[in-house]
Formats: structure tokens, sequence, C-alpha cells
């Protein structure tokens, strides 16, 4: 080998290749720790230009400031951006460097519809479960409840959408939806009436049930003055209901009065219930 001045050669350009891709490394990583490189600023901004609604910027930021690990050039933007989307209120963040000492995060908030389950949680517009401080939702109306299995959130949100609109004709709005472990559904309006839909056999057995309801209560309304207490949608071509001042006389052939004691019972005009 020694005597092979082209090896020898190759090893030689090799080695100093070597030694200047060292310095230049040594040099970088030298001018990187410089203490212009620290980062100062994170920067916290809607990631659609409008104002934070639930996020106070100056709190987030002095905050996670302290929980930035390196500087300009060595912080790890993902766990950043991970350290960011576990505050209450964000949806999802983005982060971005921008020279010399400052990172640029976009949060999205969640915006809550209402609540989800017994144990304080919230449903966003988007069909997501998140924890936050309920006091913090500052709505100007009382936010409805919802509950379902889990994974069924955005089920849930969709069909809440639906019987809004299905109901509006009768100016009933859902407070509170429920599908139970067996996928039965069950709706309560604002005016404490409450539904049983029942489980939907297909693609049309919701809206189908609901336009019966729709149809009738006018009828039922102007009828029980004292409100009606419970509707059971689940018959093939009737409904059951409960309602105070409604009593079923002895003698079912003589017509349904009104009574001035409030109890409660049922009637029922078919008996295949679904």
């Amino acid at each position: 080998m020694w005597q092979d001045v082209r090896a020898l050669n190759a090893t030689a350009n090799t080695l100093i290749a070597l030694v200047v891709i060292a310095l230049l490394g040594s040099g970088v990583w030298w001018i990187s720790q410089r203490p212009m490189f620290d980062l100062r600023t994170v920067y916290v901004q809607h990631m659609y230009g409008m104002d934070l609604k639930h996020v106070n910027k100056l709190t987030l930021t002095q905050g996670m400031l302290g929980k930035v690990k390196g500087n300009f050039f060595t912080t790890d933007l993902e766990q950043v951006r991970g350290a960011f989307e576990q505050v209450p209120w964000v949806r999802r963040a983005t982060v971005r460097r921008e020279w010399p000492d400052q990172l640029v995060v976009e949060v999205e908030e969640h915006e809550a519809l209402g609540t989800w389950g017994a144990d304080g949680r919230l449903l966003s517009v988007k069909g997501d479960i998140f924890t936050a401080n309920l006091a913090e939702a500052d709505e100007d109306h009382e936010l409805p409840a919802f509950d379902g299995p889990k994974g069924s959130e955005k089920e849930v949100l969709a069909r809440f959408l639906h019987l809004r609109d299905w109901f509006a004709p009768v100016s009933l709005i859902p407070a509170e939806l429920n599908l139970s472990s067996r996928y039965a559904w069950t709706v309560v309006f604002t005016n404490g009436m409450q539904v049983a839909l029942g489980r939907e056999q297909d693609a049309t057995t919701l809206k189908a049930r609901v336009d019966r309801l729709v149809g009738i209560y006018p009828q039922l309304s102007n009828l029980l003055k004292e409100g009606i207490a419970t509707v059971d949608m689940r018959y093939q071509n009737g409904l059951a209901l409960s309602a105070h001042g409604l009593s079923v006389p002895k003698d079912i052939t003589k017509p349904v009065k009104a009574v001035t004691k409030k109890t409660n019972s049922t009637s029922s005009t078919n008996r295949n219930k679904q």
C-alpha cells in the first residue's frame, strides 16, 4: 500500500475531507449554541386569523417558554406542538421557527356544542370530546347534554343536527340526546318533554317517527295544556304518551278527560312496539 501513490493520495484526501467536515460540524454546532439563538419569544395566534376566545395568549406563552427545550436550531417542533395540544380548548396546533429567536404557534380552538356524559367533558361542533372548565364555555344559553357509547360522538352530533332541523316546524328544541348501549335514541326538549325514538331499523326509521310526531304534536299540545311528559314513538303506526292531568277512565270506551289532580298515565294507539 505504501508504494501505491494513488491509494495514499485517496486515503489522504479522505482523511482531509473528514477533518474538514468535522471542523465545519463543530463550527456550526458552536455557532448554533450562541446566546443570540436562545428562544426568547413564543408567539401564539389563531390558525384562521380570528381572535382567540378561550386561550389566553399571554398566559400560554409564559407557561410554555419554560417547557420549550433547546434553542432556535435544536428545539423539537413536534414536541412543542404536542405540548400545546395538551392545553384545554386547543384542538390542534402547528409550530414553525422564525429567525432568529422565535417560535410561531398557530392554534385552532375547540368550539363547545354541549356536554358529554356525566364526567364534565364537552362535545365540540366537530364531534371531538375534550376536557375544559365548563364555566369557560361562556355560552349565551345552557349547553345541550349528550351521551352515547364510546366512539359514537360524531354519530350523536350528526343526529342532533338532524333532530334540531326536523323538530323546528313545531318549535321543539332538543336539550338532551342520548344513544343507549343498545343504540336506541332518546331526546329531551327544552320544554321537558322526553321522546323515545328507539333504534334505527333503516335510514328512514327515525325521520318517519319524527314526522308522525311533528304532524300530531300541535293537536296534542293544544289538548294537553299542562304539558306532555313522555312520548314513545317505538310503535309501527302510533305512539304512547304520558302527561300531567291525564288519566285513563275505568271504562276505556269513554273519552279521556283531563282532571284537576296531576297524575301520570300512559295511553297507546298501537301495541307493536319496535
